[in-house]
């Protein structure tokens, strides 16, 4: 029997890395650079003002995430190359308990205990750190940590997030500023939340509700500060 080397089914897996770093910049980007906006539009400063804080807060966001997200899955894949080589060395040592330890965890999945033996010699003749990466650690091309994709997809995806609410001050007539900055802002996160929940899989009824409603109430107590603040000033 011939089998096709091709596999035709498309999966959303390998999209998990940068979806989730670049959904996450985005709405990051949207939320606090509108909660931004918002707060200072309450404590009565100018537009030329408003427009400043929120440029700064951009750029400022957009290097936090960067810094962040790079750390965070450098962290990740330090982990991940540590647990790497520790397996290389159990391999080099001791092959024959390494291959019984494959062969437990198959049977653990459900196969009977010769076709698990098997199957972990065929694996472990073929790439045997790449079994026990992918069988025993978790650890898979698709899900692997990319550090730089990480950081550049969020804080890329920050900055287009937070040029929204900024076109939107730059705008809006200043008397109407807060309304316009508000309304738009959750228009943009409604349709983030959707467009990435359809990019995962999920509802995109339930993606726009959940990243709508934690930007509203963002907004709503950063409207509460700047007034409160602005009203003290």
């Amino acid at each position: 029997m011939k089998f096709s080397s091709r596999h035709t089914e498309r999966h959303r897996t390998d999209r998990t890395g940068w979806l989730r770093a670049a959904v996450l910049g985005a709405n990051d980007g949207i939320v606090s650079t509108a909660s931004l906006v918002v707060g200072v539009a309450a404590a009565h400063s100018s537009q030329g003002s408003i427009l400043v804080a929120g440029v700064a807060g951009l750029v400022a966001g957009a290097m936090s995430m960067a810094a962040g997200e790079y750390v965070s899955v450098h962290s990740q894949a330090d982990t991940e190359q540590a647990d790497l080589s520790r397996e290389r060395a159990e391999l080099e040592l001791d092959p024959v308990a390494e291959h019984r330890e494959l062969t437990a965890i198959y049977v653990a999945r459900g196969l009977e205990a010769d076709l698990a033996q098997q199957v972990a010699e065929q694996l472990m003749a073929h790439d045997a750190l790449g079994a026990h990466a992918r069988d025993e650690l978790g650890i898979s091309e698709t899900r692997s940590a990319r550090p730089v994709q990480a950081a550049l997809a969020s804080a890329a995806s920050f900055a287009v997030g937070a040029v929204l609410p900024l076109a939107v001050t730059a705008l809006a007539p200043a008397q109407a500023l807060i309304p316009w900055v508000s309304g738009t802002s959750l228009v943009f996160l409604a349709l983030l939340g959707a467009v990435s929940a359809h990019a995962g899989g999920a509802g995109m009824l339930a993606g726009a509700w959940r990243v709508t409603f934690w930007g509203a109430l963002a907004m709503a107590i950063t409207a509460g500060v700047g007034a409160l603040f602005g009203a003290v000033v």
